[in-house]
Protein backbone atom coordinates (compact mmCIF):
# COMPACT_ATOMS: atom_id res chain seq x y z
CA UNK A 1 0.00 0.00 0.00
CA UNK A 2 1.14 3.28 -0.64
CA UNK A 3 0.61 6.33 1.53
CA UNK A 4 0.69 9.92 0.25
CA UNK A 5 0.33 12.52 3.16
CA UNK A 6 -1.72 15.43 2.34
CA UNK A 7 -1.65 19.25 3.09
CA UNK A 8 -3.15 18.22 5.79
CA UNK A 9 -0.79 16.24 7.64
CA UNK A 10 -3.56 13.73 9.47
CA UNK A 11 -5.69 12.76 5.99
CA UNK A 12 -3.90 10.06 4.22
CA UNK A 13 -4.51 9.13 0.55
CA UNK A 14 -3.96 5.58 0.36
CA UNK A 15 -3.51 2.98 -2.89
CA UNK A 16 -3.59 -0.54 -2.56
CA UNK A 17 -1.80 -2.90 -4.43
CA UNK A 18 -3.77 -4.06 -7.53
CA UNK A 19 -2.55 -7.22 -9.19
CA UNK A 20 -4.30 -7.02 -12.96
CA UNK A 21 -4.74 -8.59 -16.32
CA UNK A 22 -6.75 -9.16 -19.57
CA UNK A 23 -9.53 -10.78 -16.87
CA UNK A 24 -9.49 -7.77 -14.63
CA UNK A 25 -8.04 -7.00 -11.35
CA UNK A 26 -8.00 -8.04 -7.65
CA UNK A 27 -6.80 -5.52 -4.73
CA UNK A 28 -7.03 -6.04 -1.00
CA UNK A 29 -9.49 -2.69 0.22
CA UNK A 30 -8.73 -3.48 3.59
CA UNK A 31 -6.21 -4.98 6.26
CA UNK A 32 -5.74 -3.39 9.39
CA UNK A 33 -1.88 -5.40 9.45
CA UNK A 34 -1.30 -3.24 6.16
CA UNK A 35 -3.15 -0.27 7.62
CA UNK A 36 -1.22 -0.37 10.92
CA UNK A 37 1.96 -0.43 9.25
CA UNK A 38 1.51 1.93 6.30
CA UNK A 39 -0.07 4.12 8.47
CA UNK A 40 0.83 4.15 12.08
CA UNK A 41 -2.41 4.21 12.75
CA UNK A 42 -4.66 1.38 15.10
CA UNK A 43 -8.36 2.04 14.37
CA UNK A 44 -11.40 -0.42 14.89
CA UNK A 45 -14.02 -0.20 12.24
CA UNK A 46 -17.54 -0.70 13.51
CA UNK A 47 -19.63 0.21 10.39
CA UNK A 48 -19.56 0.10 6.80
CA UNK A 49 -21.50 2.40 4.59
CA UNK A 50 -22.77 2.51 1.26
CA UNK A 51 -23.30 5.79 -0.58
CA UNK A 52 -24.81 5.91 -4.22
CA UNK A 53 -25.46 9.91 -5.55
CA UNK A 54 -26.17 10.87 -9.03
CA UNK A 55 -24.04 13.54 -11.09
CA UNK A 56 -23.73 16.91 -9.48
CA UNK A 57 -24.87 15.46 -6.17
CA UNK A 58 -22.88 17.46 -3.27
CA UNK A 59 -23.15 15.42 -0.31
CA UNK A 60 -21.44 17.27 2.89
CA UNK A 61 -19.48 19.26 4.64
CA UNK A 62 -20.88 16.31 7.21
CA UNK A 63 -19.38 15.11 10.50
CA UNK A 64 -20.58 13.68 13.87
CA UNK A 65 -19.59 16.56 16.74
CA UNK A 66 -20.14 13.54 19.60
CA UNK A 67 -18.18 10.26 19.29
CA UNK A 68 -16.57 11.52 15.72
CA UNK A 69 -16.06 9.29 13.15
CA UNK A 70 -13.00 7.95 11.58
CA UNK A 71 -13.79 6.92 7.77
CA UNK A 72 -12.02 5.02 5.00
CA UNK A 73 -13.53 5.91 1.94
CA UNK A 74 -13.43 4.68 -1.41
CA UNK A 75 -15.42 4.92 -5.00
CA UNK A 76 -16.38 1.60 -6.62
CA UNK A 77 -18.28 3.22 -9.69
CA UNK A 78 -18.10 6.41 -11.10
CA UNK A 79 -15.74 9.60 -9.56
CA UNK A 80 -15.73 12.11 -7.06
CA UNK A 81 -14.25 15.12 -5.77
CA UNK A 82 -13.88 14.05 -2.17
CA UNK A 83 -13.45 17.09 0.51
CA UNK A 84 -11.77 16.88 4.15
CA UNK A 85 -12.37 19.81 6.47
CA UNK A 86 -10.14 20.29 9.38
CA UNK A 87 -13.11 20.87 11.63
CA UNK A 88 -10.77 20.99 15.06
CA UNK A 89 -10.91 25.31 16.45
CA UNK A 90 -7.47 24.42 18.44
CA UNK A 91 -5.61 22.77 15.33
CA UNK A 92 -3.09 25.26 13.24
CA UNK A 93 -5.14 23.99 10.31
CA UNK A 94 -8.28 24.77 11.49
CA UNK A 95 -10.78 25.64 8.19
CA UNK A 96 -8.05 24.44 5.79
CA UNK A 97 -9.41 21.71 3.59
CA UNK A 98 -7.87 19.34 1.03
CA UNK A 99 -9.87 17.91 -2.28
CA UNK A 100 -8.71 14.06 -4.30
CA UNK A 101 -10.23 12.68 -7.02
CA UNK A 102 -11.53 9.33 -6.02
CA UNK A 103 -12.42 7.29 -8.88
CA UNK A 104 -13.13 3.68 -9.73
CA UNK A 105 -10.61 3.69 -12.07
CA UNK A 106 -7.41 5.18 -9.73
CA UNK A 107 -8.59 3.08 -6.99
CA UNK A 108 -7.19 5.39 -4.31
CA UNK A 109 -9.25 5.72 -0.64
CA UNK A 110 -8.62 8.26 1.81
CA UNK A 111 -8.50 8.66 5.44
CA UNK A 112 -10.52 11.23 6.79
CA UNK A 113 -9.56 11.16 10.79
CA UNK A 114 -11.84 11.93 13.50
CA UNK A 115 -12.44 15.79 13.91
CA UNK A 116 -12.60 16.35 10.19
CA UNK A 117 -15.45 16.94 7.77
CA UNK A 118 -15.89 14.98 4.84
CA UNK A 119 -18.27 15.57 1.59
CA UNK A 120 -18.03 15.05 -2.15
CA UNK A 121 -18.99 15.83 -5.07
CA UNK A 122 -20.19 13.55 -7.87
CA UNK A 123 -18.40 14.14 -10.99
CA UNK A 124 -19.61 11.10 -13.39
CA UNK A 125 -22.76 9.85 -14.32
CA UNK A 126 -23.28 8.49 -10.86
CA UNK A 127 -21.01 7.08 -8.18
CA UNK A 128 -21.23 4.78 -5.40
CA UNK A 129 -18.78 5.48 -2.48
CA UNK A 130 -17.83 2.47 0.23
CA UNK A 131 -16.46 3.81 3.54
CA UNK A 132 -15.78 2.41 6.96
CA UNK A 133 -16.62 4.51 9.91
CA UNK A 134 -14.76 3.79 13.44
CA UNK A 135 -17.95 4.68 15.37
CA UNK A 136 -21.56 4.61 15.00
CA UNK A 137 -23.79 6.92 12.73
CA UNK A 138 -25.96 8.87 14.86
CA UNK A 139 -28.53 11.67 13.91
CA UNK A 140 -28.33 13.37 16.77
CA UNK A 141 -24.74 14.38 16.83
CA UNK A 142 -24.58 14.72 13.01
CA UNK A 143 -23.37 18.52 11.59
CA UNK A 144 -23.15 19.95 8.74
CA UNK A 145 -21.02 23.09 7.66
CA UNK A 146 -22.05 25.04 4.44
CA UNK A 147 -20.29 23.45 1.66
CA UNK A 148 -19.84 27.16 -0.21
CA UNK A 149 -18.94 29.23 3.13
CA UNK A 150 -16.52 31.86 1.59
CA UNK A 151 -14.12 31.53 4.74
CA UNK A 152 -13.41 27.78 3.86
CA UNK A 153 -13.22 28.61 0.00
CA UNK A 154 -13.15 24.77 -1.18
CA UNK A 155 -13.01 25.02 -5.09
CA UNK A 156 -15.47 22.92 -5.84
CA UNK A 157 -14.85 21.35 -9.80
CA UNK A 158 -18.49 22.66 -10.76
CA UNK A 159 -17.96 24.96 -13.75
CA UNK A 160 -21.58 26.10 -14.79
CA UNK A 161 -23.54 23.50 -13.12
CA UNK A 162 -25.72 23.78 -9.86
CA UNK A 163 -24.88 21.48 -7.28
CA UNK A 164 -27.96 19.18 -6.60
CA UNK A 165 -28.26 19.29 -2.39
CA UNK A 166 -30.21 17.98 0.33
CA UNK A 167 -31.81 20.19 2.50
CA UNK A 168 -29.65 19.59 5.74
CA UNK A 169 -26.93 20.54 3.09
CA UNK A 170 -28.33 23.74 1.74
CA UNK A 171 -29.36 25.12 5.34
CA UNK A 172 -25.55 23.99 7.26
CA UNK A 173 -24.06 26.33 9.41
CA UNK A 174 -21.90 28.79 8.47
CA UNK A 175 -17.86 27.64 9.62
CA UNK A 176 -17.78 30.78 12.02
CA UNK A 177 -21.65 29.59 13.13
CA UNK A 178 -21.34 25.53 13.51
CA UNK A 179 -20.43 23.69 16.24
CA UNK A 180 -16.48 22.49 15.64
CA UNK A 181 -14.37 20.30 17.91
CA UNK A 182 -12.60 22.00 20.38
Amino acid sequence: MNVTPTALPEVLILEPEVFGDDRGFFMESWNARTFRQATGLDVEFVQDNHSRSARNVLRGIHYQLVKPQGKLVRVVTGSVFDVVVDLRRSSLNFGKWVGVELSAANKKQIWVPPGFGHAFLVRSEFADLLYKATEYWKAEYERSVLWSDADLGVAWPLGAAVPVLAPKDEMAASLAAAEVYL
